[in-house]
């Protein structure tokens, strides 16, 4: 499916052409390997006529992946297609491992620096640095492109989730202004929710504490769609093990306890939050 791309002495840009028709002129002697990725091809004579084919730069925005494609508006037909693989939950995790060393660092004996974040001011524009590496590779990847095929257009399909009819899709009103707790704290609200037991041995009448589904260290959310209610006990034998391990064998609870928790919705407020800077940027 996807083309060779060529540039002629200049470096310029001309028509992508069969792997077939690269494959002779490198054999031949008539073109060398310029780069790799996108694997282009630039012509040792010069003679040949800048690309007269009008191509089109198309994006699908994801907060893991991200679809390109470079498509002949004339044809249709599909010139080069990739699917970037963004690492913002690397990143995410290496803050996160910073932070925890800094928060321990201040728990022990040492110097006492005054803080230093009180002072520090945001663009308008900021982004957090997970999604703007996203935005990074996939501008990355827009050049290189543009430096080796003619490109005469680009489109970006702009998506937009509502979260809260994600969440809950009878919404409605002045519902999406309360919000999910609305008229609730929040241990009230699980106490309603969960019948007042134990969610994972259905013990009553004892204290229970508050539960994550996926546990922090598995980077769970503090949402009350991944909060249970739990007694003690449980709760100190499920420690950080995922659920579906701990309650192996009772697939009844588990599907119960599922179908009331909410699916995260981190990727789709990533799209929701990227999506116009993508944009403006590109």
């Amino acid at each position: 499916m996807s083309k060779v791309f060529v540039c002629d002495t200049n470096k310029q840009p001309l028509d992508p052409v069969d792997a077939g028709y690269a494959r002779k002129l490198l054999s031949s002697g008539q073109a060398a390997v310029w780069r790799r990725f996108p694997f282009t091809i630039i012509l040792k004579r010069a003679g040949a006529q800048p690309g007269g084919t009008s191509l089109r730069l198309k994006f699908d925005p994801g907060s893991k992946t991200t679809g390109m494609a470079v498509v002949n508006d004339q044809s249709g037909e599909v010139v080069f297609a990739a699917e970037l693989a963004h690492r913002g939950h690397v990143i995410k995790e290496a803050l996160q491992k910073r932070r925890a060393v800094r928060r321990s660092r201040r728990q022990r004996q040492t110097r006492y620096r005054k803080p230093r974040w009180n002072n520090r001011r945001r663009r308008k524009d900021w982004l957090p640095p997970s999604l703007e590496s996203c935005i990074a590779n996939v501008l990355t990847w827009t050049r290189r492109l543009l430096r080796s095929c003619p490109i005469a257009a680009l489109s970006m399909e702009l998506v937009k989730f509502d979260t809260q009819l994600m969440d809950n899709p009878a919404i409605s009103g002045v519902a999406y202004q309360q919000g999910t707790l609305g008229g609730y704290e929040l241990r009230e609200y699980l106490l309603e929710k969960w019948g007042r037991q134990c969610a994972y041995c259905d013990a009553k009448g004892v204290p229970l504490q508050v539960e994550h589904i996926v546990c922090r260290a598995r980077h769970g959310s503090d949402r009350e769609g991944n909060l249970t209610l739990a007694c003690e006990t449980c709760n100190r034998a499920k420690g950080t093990q995922d659920i579906r391990v701990f309650l192996k064998g009772q697939d009844e609870r588990l599907a119960r306890i599922l179908a009331h928790a909410k699916s995260p919705l981190r990727d789709a407020a990533a799209l929701n939050a990227t999506r116009w800077a993508l944009f403006a940027r590109i």
